[in-house]
C-alpha cells in the first residue's frame, strides 16, 4: 500500500519538471509524469526485494526524489534527440 505514496510523490514531481523542463511542443504531456511514476514503482520494489524495510529512508528517497531524476533526464534526452531529428528532416527536404 506505501508502494502508491511513493507513486504518488513521484507523479507530482513528474508533472512539476514537465513544466519545468523546455520543448513541451515536442513531447506528449504525459511523459515525463508517465515515466516518473513508472520508475518509482519499479525502484520501490527493487528495494523492497533487496530487503529495505518501509521505514528505511533510502527506499523513500530513491523511489520519490531518484525516480523523478531519471525522468528528467530521459525528457531532456528525448527534447534534445526530437530536436536533431527534426532538424535534420528540415535539412532533407531542403526548407
Amino acid at each position: 500500500m506505501y508502494i502508491l505514496l511513493a507513486m504518488i510523490g513521484a507523479c507530482l514531481l513528474g508533472i512539476a519538471a514537465h513544466y519545468l523542463i523546455d520543448g513541451r511542443d515536442l513531447r506528449g504531456v504525459a511523459v515525463t509524469p508517465a515515466t516518473a511514476t513508472a520508475l518509482s514503482a519499479v525502484v520501490y520494489t527493487g528495494l523492497q526485494w533487496a530487503g529495505l524495510a518501509q521505514d528505511n529512508p533510502w527506499l523513500w528517497v530513491a523511489s520519490i526524489l531518484g525516480s523523478p531524476a531519471i525522468a528528467v533526464v530521459a525528457t531532456v534526452t528525448l527534447v534534445a534527440a526530437r530536436r536533431r531529428s527534426d532538424a535534420a528532416k528540415v535539412a532533407a527536404l531542403g526548407i
